[in-house]
């Protein structure tokens, strides 16, 4: 036998930490290349690994959670979510069967992370203008304080927007005795841009009773929308928050989203147009407006030079999920961007969600990648 050559009935060879046996049944190899032949194989299983990610799971199990709202707060992730609870409540359009009465405040160091529930950061009982259904909230941070934004009914089962603040990112909150005047409907999404000035979006129709307030006076007749499928869409709200993060600084604006011919769209362009769970972040210097299409279940995005707007309707990014709604928050983390949205995995009941996380992916012109979840 020369040198350099050896017949084994299998080789060992540790790669990464990893001990991995290769069988060759008393097949008489060069040592050299058989070593790098095996490191090839290996390294290309271990590449497809890698763009074959496992299905989401959700990240929380012991209670019920949604409307994932996530921040890094001081390196560390932080998640605002919705508290499901079975209410017993008969489900309708108007969303009587969500019926939540508190918010947990969620952590994990990383994205793959251990999550941390830090317990009860605000109840519905220590908010005194706030009658029931703690719906999506949203959180923001600014010169050591904490803010937590918040849609609740009122004792007139009118939806406001409330603040509490804290000096942790967990809590506990304390609420201020009043909603943000002039606020009202649901979901807030608050984005801080790069000069440091603080934007508020919210809205949200049906049962988010943006409908109610379009002639700026409060009309409960207004059930789901406006029923004129050939006008402009209803829009969501937005408006910068004054430097304290505590009311807003100016008058309520459309956020107004137009096709790729600057025309707004329609009311009966329901696979398009804005029905709740705004969300704001941006990418290379142009501005995303995210959001939910309602009852044909997509989430959608617009973009613009302008936090204001008006946003050029861009395409859903995420086919439905299971259960009736859809509700999302982007963040960048290490390079990398990633989508928190829910679904109902664990209950198969629409009112009784879980959250989950995955990779968000965009190509070279910026565009958002299609997920299906």
């Amino acid at each position: 036998m020369r040198a350099g050559l050896r017949t084994y009935p299998y080789t060992i060879i540790n790669y990464g930490g990893q001990d991995v046996r290769v069988t060759k049944n008393m097949i008489t190899l060069n040592k050299l290349t058989f070593v790098i032949a095996a490191l090839v194989v290996l390294s290309v299983e271990r590449s497809l690994c890698q763009n074959l990610p496992d299905k989401p799971k959700p990240l929380v199990t012991d209670i019920y959670t949604a409307d994932p709202s996530a921040h890094i707060f001081n390196g560390k992730i932080y998640i605002y979510p919705s508290h499901d609870i079975e209410a017993n409540v008969p489900q309708d359009d108007e969303g009587g069967h969500f019926n939540m009465r508190d918010y947990h405040v969620f952590s994990m160091d990383n994205i793959n992370g251990k999550v941390t529930d830090h317990g009860v950061a605000l109840d519905v009982k220590d908010v005194p203008w706030a009658g029931r259904q703690m719906w999506a909230p949203d959180a923001a941070y600014k010169n050591g304080t904490y803010y937590l934004y918040f849609p609740a009914k009122d004792k007139k089962d009118v939806f406001r927007i409330g603040v509490a603040t804290s000096k942790s990112p967990t809590g506990p909150f304390k609420a201020e005795p009043a909603p943000i005047p002039g606020s009202y409907s649901i979901d807030p999404a608050v984005f801080t841009d790069t000069d440091g000035k603080a934007y508020i979006y919210f809205g949200g129709i049906w049962g988010g009773q943006l409908q109610r307030w379009h002639t700026g006076k409060y009309d409960a007749s207004l059930k789901t929308d406006l029923k004129k499928d050939n006008e402009p869409a209803l829009s969501a709200k937005v408006a910068r928050l004054s430097k304290d993060m505590l009311k807003f600084d100016e008058p309520v604006k459309d956020v107004q989203i137009v096709d790729k011919d600057g025309k707004p769209l329609l009311g009966g362009d329901h696979d398009r147009r804005f029905f709740e769970g705004a969300w704001m972040h941006k990418y290379k210097g142009k501005y995303y407006f995210s959001y939910s299409t309602g009852d044909t279940h997509f989430l959608a995005y617009a973009t613009s030079n302008s936090p204001y707007g008006p946003f050029t309707y861009q395409g859903t990014f995420m086919k439905p999920v299971t259960g009736w709604t859809t509700h999302h928050s982007i963040i960048e983390l290490n390079g990398k961007w990633y989508i928190f949205y829910h679904d109902v995995e664990l209950s198969g009941q629409t009112h009784l969600r879980n959250i989950k996380v995955r990779e968000l992916k965009r190509g070279a012109d910026g565009a958002i990648e299609m997920i299906t979840p």
